[in-house]
Formats: structure tokens, sequence, C-alpha cells
């Protein structure tokens, strides 16, 4: 996970980890926090992300979260074992229009 950068990308995208001007946060990309959680090596199952995540050992934004498919957007900060991440998205850039 990084922090967000000032540099945009091409015309109309925002910078990593921010929301295009014509886009809510539900349409923002987002990861269900069990699968952020083996994504990034905190659990080395699903069944120890819903370990984690049950037994109250995770924070969202400094909020206890017991939803294993709670999503995670960009600029949401997880923490769990006396660590914490800010979490980023890098848009994928969308192909050319065929001509």
């Amino acid at each position: 996970m990084s922090r967000a950068s000032d540099e945009g990308g091409p015309a109309g995208e925002a910078p990593a980890g921010q929301l295009r001007v014509d886009e809510t946060r539900e349409e923002a990309p987002a990861m269900r926090l069990d699968d952020l959680l083996k994504f990034f090596g905190v659990a080395g199952t699903g069944g120890h992300a819903k370990h984690l995540i049950q037994s109250g050992a995770v924070a969202v934004n400094g909020v206890t979260e017991t939803r294993r498919k709670h999503l995670i957007r960009a600029g949401d900060t997880v923490a769990v074992g006396g660590e914490a991440f800010v979490v980023e998205f890098e848009r994928t850039p969308e192909p050319d229009a065929p001509t």
C-alpha cells in the first residue's frame, strides 16, 4: 500500500486513491475486508481472516469492524495487530476505443 500521489494521470483521471469528479464513493474501486487481509498477507487463509475480523481484532477508520464483507475503499485506514494501513487502489487504464 502506498500514499496517494499529487500527480494526476491522463486527463479526466484522479490521482491514485482519489475519486474522480463524476464518481461517488459507492462507485469507487473497493475490496472486501477479508480479501484485503489475505491479499496483503495479514491473514494466511480465509478462515484466519474471518477469525481476526469476527474476534474484533480489526478496525476500519478507527472503528472495530466485525463484518467480513465490509467494503474497503481508497483512503480507508485498516488496523490490525498494532499496524495500520492506508488503502489505495491504482486504476487500470481503460483500453482505447476502437476506431
